[in-house]
């Protein structure tokens, strides 16, 4: 029976200290758990190494945790990179070339990768080759070299990016990982607070379960802002001063930040409900186009506070309800 480390943690790398090491502490995606226990005890049994996979879901819900933990069920290591930074064809032969036998090769936001890093990518998946073309135009010749058997886990926030080609290559399986539920967050932040070797009462666990967005990240993030406040004003961790705490944090009882209301009050009151458009409302109050749609507008829609619409984003009643203000008449009639 595995037991986890408690409050041995180097204060700069605590998301790595709060990452399970064991599959019976990574709490939630049950499905996927079970799924992927079956496949890696079928590839353990026939001694060679799992099929390549792919996690997407919104950031934050575990995908990481997921790649070091096949790594360590099959007894392998796990080298790590990023669409991002992999920006020519020579970085991603130097990652392959370096893997050894079973290795791991965790690729965060792959969806970011170039169509030409790709193509070399294709046959290094399927065949366990890498092909290298060496000079240009009629003197070009191509260098195909073996790789040793590897698995690729990738992740992604945006899968619809991801060419239809590279997707149908995770012969592993493809698997979205779901928002947490209130109680699979209360468990987290109960285990999070054991390794960082700080008591919180039930209340004050759930105080913060209700504003975490249903993330683990966020959860924690808020777990530990909220335990620097008990730290520095010398208080218990109890459902008062996580409220002290996260008022002062500017997170509401949804879970809101200070930015997602000045959002759902901009639309209300300088563009009567919507509909509007997203480069309007960025430039409106100062933020990132790209941020607003991918960090605040998908919780605001998953609460039912705005809705998308091909004209743009309006506000809903339930929206208007939340940031205290009375619906129009004219908004009630277009709603009815």
């Amino acid at each position: 029976m595995s037991t986890e480390p408690q409050n041995n943690q180097s204060e700069s790398f605590l998301d790595s200290a709060l990452r399970p090491l064991f599959w019976e502490h990574y709490i939630g995606q049950e499905d996927i758990k079970k799924n992927l226990q079956i496949l890696l005890g079928a590839a353990r049994e026939r001694n060679h190494p799992p099929e390549h996979l792919l996690f997407y879901g919104s950031p934050g819900l575990g995908k990481t945790t997921l790649a070091y933990l096949v790594a360590k069920e099959m007894g392998t290591q796990i080298k790590m990179t990023s669409g991002p930074a992999v920006e020519k064809v020579g970085d991603l032969a130097s990652i392959l070339t370096n893997l050894s036998n079973g290795d791991v090769l965790f690729i965060d936001e792959i969806h970011r990768l170039n169509k030409m890093i790709e193509e070399v990518l294709y046959p290094a998946m399927e065949s366990g080759t890498l092909n290298i073309i060496i000079g240009k135009g009629p003197g070009a010749r191509t260098i195909q070299l073996e790789l040793p058997p590897f698995t690729l886990v990738a992740a992604t926030t945006r899968v619809a990016l991801l060419s239809s080609p590279l997707r149908s290559r995770f012969s592993g399986g493809v698997y979205r990982l779901n928002p947490y539920t209130e109680e699979e967050i209360r468990r987290i932040i109960t285990r999070s607070a054991k390794i960082l070797g700080i008591h919180i009462d039930d209340d004050g666990t759930e105080e913060i379960a209700k504003r975490s967005r249903f993330v683990p990240r966020t959860a924690n993030h808020l777990l530990k802002r909220v335990r620097d406040y008990a730290q520095v004003h010398k208080k218990p961790l109890n459902k008062e001063t996580v409220l002290k705490a996260l008022h002062l944090l500017g997170i509401d009882d949804a879970g809101l930040s200070s930015l997602d209301i000045k959002i759902l009050e901009l639309v209300a009151l300088k563009f009567g409900g919507g509909p509007v458009g997203l480069t309007t409302i960025a430039t409106a109050i100062g933020e990132d186009e790209q941020t607003i749609e991918e960090v605040h507008e998908p919780y605001l829609i998953q609460l039912g506070l705005i809705e998308k619409t091909p004209r743009g984003r309006v506000l809903t009643a339930l929206g208007y309800r939340h940031i205290g203000i009375k619906l129009p008449e004219t908004r009630q009639q277009k709603l009815l």
